[in-house]
């Protein structure tokens, strides 16, 4: 196991290796409006567009050849020196330092709500197949897969936030922070929890859909097994069957699921949910990086969601042989 952890981390180096690369690569080939609009403004002042571009891109490195271009970047990169963001006029840790909470505060909260009620729903509707709570049950678990997330946010800012007014429309980041630092107390004061109910929600309605959905189909391939029909004849009861006969086995599957959705709401329902509700956090960091071609920002907001998922790969397939130790990685 530990020389598999081992060969796991060395081929973790290669994938963020490989994935800065391409990612460096697009960025490279693609025109800077930047440029573009330095020019365009340059030849409305009277000045020489080509010079202006030019001392512009000589500031920035950009008329270095790529490979002294790429050796910089993945230098600064290892050092943790990942530039300065010509857009936020800071340096790229700070802004993504600054941003990270903010998906937090509303990501944390949904994937534990949405991993506790998915599961509890999903092996109680495994158990209690074709009734009643079954069918409402997977009714709300297709409602929650098939409804887009940028449209239910929409629709919920329109009745609780301008038709009701309960919710304000505009996200205020402030109310997370006190004299410009992020506080606990700032963090669960009302106003801003109350800020973050929506976007908690509408995480939470497609999360936990998906995670009950999964939790019920794996629960049914252990609900008539034989084991579990020897238990129930041994008089074992129904709590000890579902969490210990049923849950367990269920659950090794589950941890790829639970890695995938925790990843899939934090770092891809973030783009959606955090330009709707204009939430400053790194889905909201990147997408305007992505827009405005600030490079060094771009290479940060890709990065952090590349080191986690490695490192959620990782602790999935540990996760493996603790819930099912017949799992043997001596030949792998």
């Amino acid at each position: 196991m530990k020389w598999y952890i081992v060969r796991r981390v060395a081929w973790a180096g290669v994938a963020t290796l490989v994935i800065l690369t391409v990612t460096f690569v697009l960025m490279y080939l693609t025109p800077d409006t930047r440029l573009l609009e330095l020019q365009f403004e340059a030849a409305q002042a009277g000045q020489d567009p080509e010079q202006v571009a030019q001392a512009a891109a000589e500031a920035r490195g950009l008329d270095d050849p790529f490979l002294v271009q790429y050796a910089d970047f993945m230098r600064n990169m290892l050092t943790l020196n990942w530039g300065w963001s010509t857009t936020r006029s800071q340096p790229v840790m700070d802004a993504l330092t600054d941003a990270i909470p903010y998906s937090m505060m509303y990501g944390v909260p949904a994937v534990v709500l949405s991993t506790v009620a998915g599961l509890a729903i999903g092996l109680y509707s495994a158990v209690n197949q074709y009734t009643k709570t079954d069918y409402v049950a997977t009714f709300f678990a297709f409602f929650g897969i098939s409804i887009p997330n940028f449209w239910f946010a929409i629709i919920l800012l329109v009745i609780f936030g301008a038709w009701l007014g309960w919710v304000d429309i505009l996200f205020d980041p402030t109310l997370a922070k006190v004299d410009g630092e992020f506080t606990l107390g700032a963090i669960l004061s009302w106003p801003n929890i109350k800020q973050l109910i929506l976007p908690i929600f509408v995480l939470t309605t497609t999360s936990v859909a998906s995670m009950m959905r999964y939790a019920r189909a794996e629960a049914l391939e252990y609900v008539e097994a034989e084991f579990v029909k020897t238990a129930k004849a041994k008089g074992v009861d129904e709590r000890t069957i579902v969490l210990k006969h049923i849950f367990r086995p269920a659950a090794v599957p589950l941890a790829t699921i639970l890695v995938g959705d925790l990843l899939g709401i934090i770092f891809v329902g973030s783009y959606l949910i955090e330009v709707v509700f204009g939430i400053p956090g790194l889905g909201l960091l990147s997408f305007n990086a992505i827009t405005n071609q600030d490079t060094a920002l771009v290479f940060g907001t890709v990065f952090v969601p590349t080191f986690i998922a490695i490192i959620g790969n990782l602790a999935q397939d540990i996760a493996y042989v603790i819930l099912d130790p017949r799992i043997d990685y001596g030949d792998r």
